[in-house]
Order: structure tokens, then sequence, then C-alpha cells
């Protein structure tokens, strides 16, 4: 494209666009786009996390390719790939974790600087008199144009694209244009690949430190963690390697260029231990456009030598370079076309709700697609963020999406639990009991968490893996991986709750215990009885026990190849039995709940109404024994429980339930206002989760936790797509049977979704007055508001509804209720409703912990 005058210089602030309700209708092309109009000079890093591109393995910031200073960071990420280091702790006792784990940046391969006439461009500095970015959600790109005036007036319009690609999880493309507007000019163009992890590349742009205390984010190694080894250029082709130097990690990382133009250009290349230069020297003619393609490929692995991974990077680019650049990006189209078919959620009228659930979508695609048998972070390879450790944020807020749209991601996500069962079994005997324990976080298999009250002591993260293991076998029929793989996850689980728990004998017969646990909300730690767990251990020894049964009935060779591998005999299944039955659940007739744990009733209301927004959030703000003393809940947890075993309680338990706890819960994680919303619209409060639900679809891309810069909060966005299908469209899956009791929210002209199950695909929509479900696969049996129904194949039913369930106005108020005397087991009854003292220094944090940021899981 030739142009002949240059654009005025605009004063326009940048934006990020999102579609606008104030408009009657917004164009659909932009509802798979998010668009930054104005180069970001306020909260870059944040810019950077929603610009990102991933695939599960490989993940890109969104860094511009000039490579300057970057405020969030300049980050290149592989999942998996690790280095680690000792965890010193101010105290040290037995079994506390020894070795953390921390996600590297590997050498960035983003970067492609212009200069005109010896002058750089730089977004920092230079006049840039037009600019727009988009992230296309449909084609799994991200595109930037701009038009840049240099000190001595020639204009140049510069163009980028950039993907990360989903059909090669290897390879990353970035293709370049440069046109000159006005006059002629010599122009290069500077393609490295530069190890900014350790930098000493380039020392003047080594990140910026983040001021002040954030538990939130990764830890800051003080040695060289890449070592280099093998490192050489070939014509138009470069190639570093590293080695970690405690973790023993190989990465190879290879770069090649595809230049197009009818400009005179050469060559001239420079490499060292932690840089490889290509620049593309051209003199320049008005309107002859310079294109230069940047293919770039990682591989990394835990012990193979570099020089093979060099030649797999190659092999990578060979076929790549064979394919050709429009055929990569045809791909990258096809691939997302099929996902969007599987996972596309359409919200009729909610045009600014339609992108922002795409984005997030789409994150989840980045997050755990070509994971193939890796964990999916915390931030999935976005950022740094939580050091780049899997959670149980996979299996409660990510795996019900990948189990109802594409089984086979969850299958991969849960063949990583699996794989990390030795590691599991081995702190399981570490901490005195059967079975196997799994890592509160972890990238390796081992703890990570130095701060055990809100990390190891969280022991419901074992259910959670059944739970999920349970939800995708009887959502896919995969009943082969169950037998084959994942009794062994079952039996090893059910066998640790048979330990750590314990029989005691009362007036109404034996009861089963588990004290000292942390349950989901992490202002309330290492208690007895945590509600969660117990339901959630409940569950875990009862599906144990089924599949163990269902193996030796319906198939007594495979049971008696994993009775023989786990030592395993049917009084053992007996006693699980026994414990589920009798396990504690607590509950407290006076106030008509369900405790969140033996002691939290007796416990000062803490008024978070009385709390200034200066000191939010508590864990910034307060030590961690203060928050402890209160009724205070940093996310759900009692209503997570009512979610997930929703059919273990009955429907006005739930509402007492969740309006007691809805007002002593803080928001201060993203992991609790999706769980939230499910909960309020099930039980009436409407316009409270629609509240809930638009706090989650943009709390990344509003910021609104002020620490999106870390990188995308995947759990967050996993659940923006449950609150849709299980919170709006009321989908529930208790013992494998489907059904339906929708709410949807006044002004929403419809809900669609696809789901996969048992192998049918189906798309269920619902309207204010009907609910209707197509099918494509075998005839199924569904249930709407207690009534079953037979879904045809390849024919839609249609389901009149007289309603979307009770409507409960506002929200509810802090339960103020006083009793006094003592509770049937003899502890003393609640406290009154007494507002905290703060500190006098209002906002300053009073707690830094020591050694580990988990002290809080803020995710």
């Amino acid at each position: 494209m030739t142009m002949t005058s240059v654009p005025t210089p605009t004063r326009d602030a940048p934006s990020l666009s999102i579609a606008d309700a104030t408009r009657q209708a917004t164009p659909e092309g932009e509802l798979w786009r998010v668009t930054e109009r104005g180069v970001a000079r306020q909260a870059p890093g944040v810019a950077e996390t929603i610009f990102a591109l991933g695939n599960g393995y490989l993940g890109w910031r969104g860094n511009h390719a000039e490579g300057d200073t970057a405020v969030g960071e300049h980050g290149t990420f592989i999942n998996g790939f690790h280095e680690t280091f000792p965890i010193r702790h101010a105290e040290q006792a037995y079994g506390f974790a020894e070795v953390g784990q921390t996600i590297i940046n590997a050498p960035d391969g983003k970067v492609l600087r212009v200069s005109v006439d010896g002058d750089p461009l730089s977004l920092d500095l230079s006049d840039v008199r037009q600019y727009e970015r988009e992230l296309d959600m449909r084609d799994g790109v991200m595109r930037r144009r701009l038009v840049w005036v240099t000190p001595n007036g020639k204009g140049v319009q510069i163009d980028l694209e950039r993907l990360v690609s989903f059909d090669d999880k290897h390879l990353a493309v970035t293709t370049i244009g440069v046109t000159l507007i006005n006059d002629d000019a010599e122009v290069t163009i500077d393609s490295r690949i530069v190890n900014r992890q350790d930098a000493e590349a380039l020392p003047s742009e080594t990140q910026n430190p983040a001021g002040g205390f954030d538990p939130r984010k990764s830890e800051r190694l003080g040695e060289r963690v890449l070592r280099p080894q093998e490192q050489w250029q070939e014509g138009l082709r470069s190639a570093l390697s590293y080695r970690t130097a405690r973790s023993g990690m190989t990465i190879a990382v290879v770069a090649d260029h595809i230049i197009d133009t009818d400009n005179d250009h050469w060559l001239t290349n420079e490499v060292s231990t932690d840089a490889a230069a290509t620049t593309i020297h051209v003199y320049a003619r008005a309107g002859v456009k310079v294109r230069v393609t940047k293919l770039v490929s990682y591989h990394t692995a835990s012990a193979v030598p570099t020089r093979e991974l060099i030649d797999r990077c190659c092999g990578t680019l060979d076929i790549a370079l064979r394919k050709g650049v429009p055929a990569l990006f045809a791909a990258q189209r096809l691939w997302l076309d099929g996902f969007w078919a599987r996972s596309d959620v359409q919200i009729g009228g909610q045009e600014r709700l339609q992108q922002a659930v795409r984005w997030c979508l789409f994150q989840l695609a980045q997050a755990s697609a070509r994971a193939d048998g890796l964990g999916i972070p915390a931030k999935g390879v976005t950022g740094s963020g939580y050091s780049g450790h899997y959670f149980w944020d996979t299996e409660i807020y990510v795996l019900p999406f990948l189990t109802y749209t594409t089984p086979l991601w969850a299958r991969n996500a849960l063949r990583m639990r699996y794989l990390m069962l030795p590691a599991a079994r081995k702190r399981a005997a570490q901490l005195n009991e059967l079975g196997a324990l799994f890592p509160w976080r972890t990238i390796n298999g081992e703890e990570s968490s130095a701060y055990y009250p809100a990390g190891t002591a969280q022991y419901h993260i074992n259910a959670d893996i059944c739970f999920a293991l349970a939800q995708y076998v009887r959502a896919s029929g995969d009943v082969d991986f169950l037998y084959r793989e994942g009794v062994d996850i079952a039996v090893e689980t059910a066998r640790l709750w048979s330990t750590l728990g314990f029989w005691r004998e009362g007036t109404d017969g034996s009861s089963f215990h588990i004290h000292g646990v942390t349950g989901p909300d992490e202002y309330t730690t290492v208690v007895n009885d945590n509600l969660f767990t117990n339901v959630m251990a409940r569950f875990n020894l009862r599906f144990a026990a089924q599949t163990v049964r269902a193996m030796l009935e319906e198939l007594p060779a495979q049971y008696q190849r994993a009775a023989d591998r786990l030592s395993l005999d049917l009084d053992e299944v007996v006693a699980w039995e026994r414990a589920a039955d009798a396990i504690h659940i607590p509950y407290d007739a006076k106030v008509g709940i369900h405790p969140q744990d033996d002691v939290f009733l007796e416990r000062e209301v803490w008024l978070l109404d009385e709390t200034p927004p200066e000191q939010r959030p508590l864990l910034l703000h307060f030590h961690p024994l203060v928050i402890y003393r209160y009724q205070v809940l940093k996310q759900a947890d009692v209503v997570l429980a009512l979610f997930l075993q929703g059919d273990q309680f009955t429907d006005a338990e739930k509402l007492a339930d969740f309006e007691y706890y809805d007002p002593l819960t803080t928001g201060d994680s993203t992991l609790s206002a999706v769980v939230q919303a499910i909960l309020a619209s099930e039980v009436g409060y409407q316009d409270l989760a629609l509240e809930y639900f638009e706090r989650s679809v943009f709390v990344d891309l509003a910021d609104l936790h002020h620490n999106a810069s870390d990188g995308v909060h995947v759990a967050s966005a996993g659940g923006v797509w449950t609150a849709l299908v299980a919170g709006f469209g009321g989908m529930r899956d208790h013992r494998g049977e489907l059904s339906f009791d929708p709410r949807l929210p006044v002004g929403w002209e419809h809900l669609s979704f696809p789901l996969s199950y048992r192998g049918r695909q189906l798309r269920v929509t619902i309207t204010a007055d009907e609910l209707t479900l197509e099918n494509h696969g075998g005839a199924l049996d569904i249930t709407v508001r207690d009534v079953t129904y037979t879904v045809p194949t390849d024919g839609p039913l249609t389901i009149p509804l007289e309603h979307q369930g009770p409507v409960r106005p506002g929200r509810p108020a802090v339960h103020r209720a006083t009793h006094v005397g003592n509770a049937p087991d003899g502890h003393p009854g609640i406290a009154s409703a007494t507002p905290i003292v703060t500190p006098a220094v209002v906002g300053q944090s009073t707690y830094v912990p020591v050694g580990d940021e988990s002290v809080v899981e803020n995710r």
C-alpha cells in the first residue's frame, strides 16, 4: 500500500475497545476481536497480558516487537520449563517443602526492531501518528498497524502479524511489513533472539522491578539460570540452546526468516551466548514494501541433549517452510473454527458481554489446548504469576469446560495427575498417611508451597482431582481411561482420607472426622471438619469404592491386575464406604446453616462494609493471624460445596447457607465470584448473580484485581464458562444424570451453548419461554425441572418454560444473630457481630512472608 501524505498527530487517549453497549448494533466481526487504539502508556503490562498468544505449551506475551522496556515483563513461557531453588524457611520443621520451582522466561524470539535512516522506532518516544492493535480470536492472530513519522519527517507505515500455532505447538510466526510513505530511506530490520532470563545480553532491557509487596508474583532468582550450550548462525537461521543450572532441563530455540521485497537489501549476522541477531539492511523506495517473516521454534526436555533439541527445532521450521506462511495462517483459522464450533457460548443482545466471554474462552484454549499431558498453570503461558504452578484451579475451574467441550484435553490434563502419583505417594508417606497426597502447588510433582497453612493443609485437592476424574468419565464415557489409569488416582486419594480421618463415638453413634485441614477459603486455615473438605472427601471415598466394585463386576481380570498393582482388597473398599456414610457434615440447627468448620461460628464477624477500600484486599493489609480470628472469607467455601455436591443439599439449605456466607465473602480471590454467581442464580438472587458474573468476565480485561499484568486468571476464565452453562443455563450432571433448570437473566434474548456428552454433540438454547436441545448423536435422556425427556437423534426438542426460577431482590445482609449457650457438641455459640479494629496505618502492609508467596493463593 502506497500513501502520499503523512497523517497529522492525534491526541486520542489509548483505549481498549470493548463492544459499545450504547450502540444499537455492533458489527459481528468486532465481537471476535479486542482492539487497542492508541499506544498504552498506563498499565501497559495489562495490555501485554490481554494481547498475549499461546497454545498451552508455548506462550508469547503481548510485548511490542521493538523490544522496548516492558512495564509488565518480556515474557516467553513454556509450560513445565522451570528452574528449582532451595526454599529457606525462617524456622525449619519436618516435612516442610524444601525445593521450590519457578517457570523460566525462555529466550525471546519476538524482537523485530525497525530503524529508518539510523533512527529507531520506539513506542515510548517516537512520533506515532496512528496506532491500532487487535487480537483476532477467530484467526488466532495478533495484528498491529501504525504510522510513524521519523525525526527528519519521513512517514513510515508498519504492519505486524503474530501467531503462536495451535497446529504445531513448537512454532510461532511473526511478520512485519515496512512501507515508506513519502520518501526513500535506508531501513534496517533487526531480528533477535534474546536471553532475557539472565539479563546479560542487553543490560538496558532488564525488567522494571515491581514496587511494594505482592505475594502473587513469581520468585526472582539471584543467579544465572540458563547455562549456554550450542549456538550458531547459518544464513537466515539462528540457534541458541541452554541447560538450566539446577533442574537440568534443556531448551533450544531456532529462528528462520523469509524476506520479500523488490528493494535492494543485504544481511549481517551476529551471535553470542545470550543473543542472536539477523539484521536486514534495505534501501527502501517510497511505496515499495519490505516484508520479513520470522519463524521461531522452541523445544524443551527434561534431560535431552540440546543438540537433539536444535535438530527438532530445525525439523519444525523445515516443515513450516515447506507448507508456506499462508498455509500456516490458514491452518490456525481452521483449527479455531473447530474450537469455536465446540465451545462458543452465544448471548443474545449482550454484545459487550459476548465479546468479553469469547476472550475468556480463547484464553482457555491458549492455556490448555496443547498442554498435551502437562498441567495447566494458574496463568497459563501468558505470564510468570504464581511461578507457572499448577493448582486445584485446573480440576475445579478449567476441566469442566474441557470435559464438556473437548474431552481429549481434559483427559490429557488428568494424565498429568496420574503421572504425578509417585511423588504424591511419597508426599503422603512424609505426612504419615497412606495413599497419595497431591501437592498444593507444583510444576514437577513435588510440593512447592512453603506456607503450609494455606498450602499443604489444603488436602481437599485430592478430592478435587478425583471429582474431576469422575466428572470426565461420566460425561465422556471413557471407562477405559478410568480402569487403566484413573483407578489408581481414585484408590490412592481414598486411602489418604481413610488414614487422615478418625472415628469418634458419640450419643448418636460413630462418626468420621477430618481435622487439621484448610478448605478453599484461605482466610480460615488449619481447622477441624471443614465442610467442603468433608463433603468432597465423602464423594472421593464413594467414587473409589464404586469404581473398584464396577471393575470387579465388569472386568474381573483388569480388576485383579489393579488389585495386585495397588495391593488392594475388598475389606479396604468396605472401610471406605463405612467412612463415607459416617463422615461428619457440620450443621448448626440454631443458626440454621452449615458452619464452614466446627468453630467457625464462634468467631467474631468481620463487617466488610466497615472496612475501607484502601485496606482491600485484606491479605495485603492485615497479618494472617488477624484475619484467621474472624468470620471473613477470601473465597466461596461452603458455597462451592453447595454447587459441586448440589444433590447432597436441599433447596432450603442452599438458600440459608448462601444468605449467610455471601456477605462474609470479600471477593479478594478471582476464584470466588463465578461460584457466587452460580449459587445466586440457583437460589433466586438474579441481579446479584449477574453482578458477580460481570465481575468475573472482566477480571482481566478491566484489571479488577490490579494484577492482570502477571498473566491471565485462567481459573476465572474457566469459571465464566461454568457460570454461563451451570449458573444461567442451570446445567447439572450429578451421578451422570444430565439436567437443566435455567435462570436466564432479564434482558438476555437467549443463551446458547454446545456440549459434548457421551459421544453426542448437543446444542442447548434457552429463551425466556423455552429450552431447545439439538442432538447430533444417539438419543439421550435428560431432565428439565424434574421431568425426563428423550432428546431424539438429529432433531430438536423444545420444552416450554413457565419461569426462570425464583427471584429475590437485592443481596443478603450480614447475619447478625446472636445465640447464647452451647452447641450440641459442647462448643459455645456464635459471637455477636462486632466490627474489627483496623490498624492505625491505613493501607500499609503489616505482613511480609518469609521464603514463599503461597501465604496467599490469590488467583
